[in-house]
């Protein structure tokens, strides 16, 4: 069976001679290489933001680095440059690769390189790991037809004193194993239960339904505090649709109207299926209505000379 994803992207040949930032170099992508000391690639300990350019601007700058910076502070990770110096980074890859738009980046962190392949932080002692990679990258545009199959699972997204799921870290095995464990299902995503069963994410994204009408998404008191997802909420809350942050069951998603999945990749990417069955119809009136804000509002935050 052929599974899709919500980061499946339009080919792209231009992505085989892209250049590549690590620590203030700007490389070709073969010869991006980091240490197999590094602790991100020992243990993940490292902090990452996905982010798009369009027409030269990067959208919701100032939340993804709100997010970045917040989370590099809670765990002690210094990442070596301030938001200027990050965005002067991204300025300077970008224009290594004449890049205007339709680009996704991930910037990347971790704690660097360590004297000993041992856990401890004060075994990283040279200072971070920095690396920015970017695409040339459209969202293929069967998803918005075909939309995507979601499968239940068993891995759930956990407490916050165990892992929180706001961190956007490199640690991300709880959401490979949930992924894993929706493919095994004949899924494409996995839908994420929080540690009390009710609905909370994807493995990938943030999760929305649409009732009588109404959007719910969860509380977020268990999920990724996604970007795009805050965005949705505020266009809502805008433009008059009433829009719930609360608990709800499986119940409550298999009967929805409609259902979607947020993320900056992707942006509001509809739901076919959850467990097989089917959700809604082709029609998607209020997921087709936030797609048009949404769109207006990157419009607008990108105007060239803007």
């Amino acid at each position: 069976m052929t599974h899709a994803t919500t980061h499946d992207a339009l080919d792209d040949p231009r992505n085989a001679d892209i250049k590549i930032y690590v620590n203030g170099d700007i490389v070709h992508r073969d010869e991006a290489k980091v240490s197999v000391y590094d602790s991100g690639f020992m243990l993940g300990d490292g902090m990452w933001e996905g982010m798009r350019l369009y027409n030269g601007t990067w959208a919701f700058f100032d939340e993804h680095m709100d997010r970045f910076f917040g989370s590099c502070k809670a765990v002690d990770l210094e990442v070596g440059l301030d938001r200027a110096g990050i965005l002067d980074a991204l300025t300077r890859t970008a224009a290594a690769n004449d890049m205007v738009t339709d680009v996704h980046c991930r910037l990347m962190v971790t704690r660097g390189i360590k004297v000993k392949p041992f856990q401890h932080p004060s075994l990283s002692r040279s200072g971070p790991t920095l690396v920015i990679i970017m695409e040339h990258s459209k969202p293929v545009d069967r998803l918005q037809s075909a939309g995507i199959r979601l499968a239940t699972v068993p891995q759930v997204r956990g407490l916050p004193h165990a892992q929180d799921a706001k961190f956007n870290s490199h640690s991300k095995l709880n959401c490979v194993i949930a992924c894993l464990q929706a493919e095994q299902a004949g899924a494409d995503e996995a839908l994420m239960l929080d540690p009390h069963g009710f609905v909370n994410t994807t493995n990938a994204c943030n999760f929305f339904i649409v009732r009588k009408g109404a959007v719910w998404t969860s509380t977020g008191d268990y999920c990724m505090n996604g970007v795009t997802r805050a965005k949705v909420i505020d266009l809502c809350r805008d433009n008059g649709i009433p829009v719930f942050e609360k608990n709800y069951s499986l119940y409550e998603a298999y009967s929805a109207d409609e259902a979607f999945l947020t993320g900056t990749f992707g942006a509001q990417t509809p739901v076919a299926s959850i467990d097989g069955k089917p959700i809604g119809s082709d029609a998607r009136p209020v997921t087709a209505r936030i797609q048009a804000l949404y769109k207006a509002e990157i419009a607008r935050i990108t105007q060239p000379n803007g």
